[in-house]
């Protein structure tokens, strides 16, 4: 019956993984209008129940995950090619940033740019086991700590393991695009089959689910700015006008394609966003005050960096832990399937060590620059200046009102809080229509010629679903995309060690494993004392024992690992270790052919 559906519909995807995703979110969404208060305290009840009892899986998973993948880096297999050996990248250094700027972080910068210092100086996360006091120094700098642990290497550990994991299986062994090809040597033909299907469903409504979350944050980002500029009611109504608006615009990115779409959009937004962020920093008055603090607090940060990475609040037991880390992390897993394989997509080419260290160190270091301008400029404000942001922030709760009332205090506020509101708009825009484009990819298990009408579906579940956690949840909007999200991210958190163990398998099965070491044997060596009296004695042999040390057997050459692919290929060279690494290949006298010491 679904492949009859599916032809008559005139698609070409997976009908079992299309329509069972598509029937969760719709029921999904008549369920929540249909039964709002009986399934918003469901949700209450479960999402409560998990951050009590485990969310400190949440902190450890994400700490072991950032582990694994330094291990994976710095190890021999960080030299292996995700695609075939000789290819080099498709992108250049430059496009291939801009593209991950504006795909996983562009729309959390802007949100959080501001809420997030402001919200963790007038309300110390570790203000009631440190004694630290709101709105002090000391809070300045307890409250940049965590801005950079929540928003560095651990939100983007979270994106670089997916996103890893599917670079090497769709470009070193030609899988699907999809979460099932990840669990390919565990499986095996399996990822075709009823559990792979599962995978791959659970994986899109998640994905849906996370980037709803996203444009929920940015539709009430938008919406409080309009307020503050031209009065605009923070209502229902406007809010589900603003979703229809990025959503419309989504589209028509989508109908364009990644070239003409995103890959455009992502360059004028980063352009934009680094004049904005060359803004702050020079008209704010205080640059020097913010240069210094910036870098300072990256120190302080990775100083407490492995105290933070496992801290779990046990002792004060406040629960703010539960409402700001673990919300982060779960959220931010729930989308890592698409940021992974929109990341796996343009990184084509490259080495996992660069994969790596590119993907965690780059964005993690303009997440620095960014949150080390504003925030300390924000503190400025606050210590030195007229004051207000803690009072709108913490006081009034208006998070997302954060970076205009911020920006009030700048030359021109007017005129930068409208380019600011463009630039929210437009991340928002490309996250949705990169977010289409992947999860029809994902649907369809490829990422040749697909209808149109797919991937304005997607976009189409992506704004349903906002607006209906956003208005019609039964709550306040951001405690119903929080409340929602933590639970939608277990089932990934889980995953997320699976993933570990199957990207580790692949790449012993693919590189093959390392001869044991092998080195010299030696003879026992005794004292001159005892090797006399045993040489007197008859009842010894002294041939296998020395005075001074002595080896068996001469120092063991190590054999070239491609010496089979030098011999089959002619002799060329070129599957041979030495050409491989570009060392040189060192002539052993009396041992036939060169080799590699």
């Amino acid at each position: 019956m679904l492949n009859r559906l599916h032809d008559a519909l005139h698609l070409r995807t997976s009908p079992v993984i299309f329509f069972g995703s598509a029937a969760i979110i719709i029921a999904f969404v008549i369920g929540t209008i249909a039964f709002t208060e009986p399934l918003n305290a469901a949700v209450s009840v479960a999402s409560d129940w998990l951050l009590t009892n485990l969310g400190w899986f949440y902190i450890l998973g994400v700490t072991m995950f950032l582990a694994f993948l330094i291990f994976i880096a710095v190890g021999r297999f960080g030299r292996v090619k995700l695609g075939p050996d000789e290819e080099p990248p498709e992108h250049s250094g430059a496009a291939w940033f801009a593209m991950l700027f504006a795909a996983g972080i562009g729309s959390i910068l802007m949100f959080w740019g501001v809420a997030e210092p402001i919200s963790h100086f007038g309300d110390p996360p570790r203000g009631a086991s440190l004694g630290i006091e709101a709105g002090s120094v000391e809070a300045a700098k307890d409250a940049m700590n965590f801005t950079y642990y929540h928003f560095t290497l651990h939100t983007w550990t979270i994106f670089t393991l997916p996103a890893l994991c599917f670079a090497y299986f769709i470009h070193k062994r030609n899988l699907p695009p999809r979460v099932s090809s990840i669990f390919q040597p565990i499986l095996g033909e399996g990822i075709h089959g009823p559990v792979g299907k599962v995978i791959d469903i659970v994986a899109i409504v998640g994905t849906v689910f996370g980037i709803a979350v996203s444009i929920g944050l940015g539709t009430l980002q938008i919406n409080g700015g309009l307020n503050q500029l031209f009065g605009m009611p923070e209502t229902s109504g406007w809010q589900l006008i603003i979703i229809a608006v990025v959503c419309g615009l989504a589209l028509i990115s989508v109908s364009l394609g990644l070239d003409k779409g995103i890959k455009v959009l992502s360059n004028i937004n980063i352009v934009a966003a680094v004049l904005l962020l060359l803004f702050v920093l020079v008209a704010g008055g205080s640059t020097l005050f913010v240069l210094k603090g910036t870098f300072e607090s990256f120190g302080s940060y990775i100083v407490n960096l492995p105290e933070l990475a496992l801290w779990n609040d046990t002792f004060a037991n406040t629960g703010w832990q539960n409402t700001w880390t673990v919300f982060y992390w779960a959220w931010t897993i729930t989308w890592s399937p698409f940021v992974g394989i929109f990341i796996a997509r343009i990184s084509k080419g490259r080495t996992i060590r660069q994969f790596v260290s590119g993907v965690l160190a780059v964005p993690s270091a303009f997440s620095v620059v960014w949150f080390g301008i504003f925030g300390f400029s924000a503190f400025n404000i606050e210590l030195n200046g007229e004051g207000g942001l803690v009072d709108t922030v913490v006081t009034q709760g208006d998070i997302p009102g954060a970076l205009f009332a911020f920006l009030g205090h700048y030359p021109a506020a007017f005129f930068v809080s409208v380019v600011a509101i463009i630039l929210v708009i437009i991340f928002f825009v490309t996250s949705v229509d990169s977010a289409a484009l992947v999860t029809d990819s994902m649907a369809n298990g490829h990422e040749d010629y697909n209808p149109l009408g797919q991937r304005i579906f997607w976009g189409l579940a992506i704004g349903l679903i906002t607006a209906t956690l956003l208005v019609f949840s039964g709550s306040n909007g951001l405690e119903a995309l929080q409340s929602t999200i933590i639970l939608v991210g277990l089932p990934f958190f889980i995953m997320g060690f699976f993933q570990m163990y199957a990207l580790y398998r692949a790449l012993q099965e693919d590189a093959g494993e390392l001869p044991k070491m092998r080195t010299r044997n030696w003879k026992q060596v005794l004292p001159p004392e005892e090797y006399e009296r045993r040489e007197d004695d008859e009842e010894y042999d002294t041939d296998e024992v020395v005075v001074e040390p002595e080896a068996v057997d001469e120092v063991p050459v190590m054999r070239d690992p491609y010496e089979d692919a030098d011999e089959a290929d002619g002799g060329t060279g070129r599957g041979s270790l030495p050409a491989r690494t570009g060392s040189a290949r060192a002539e052993i006298p009396g041992d036939g052919p060169p080799r590699s010491r």
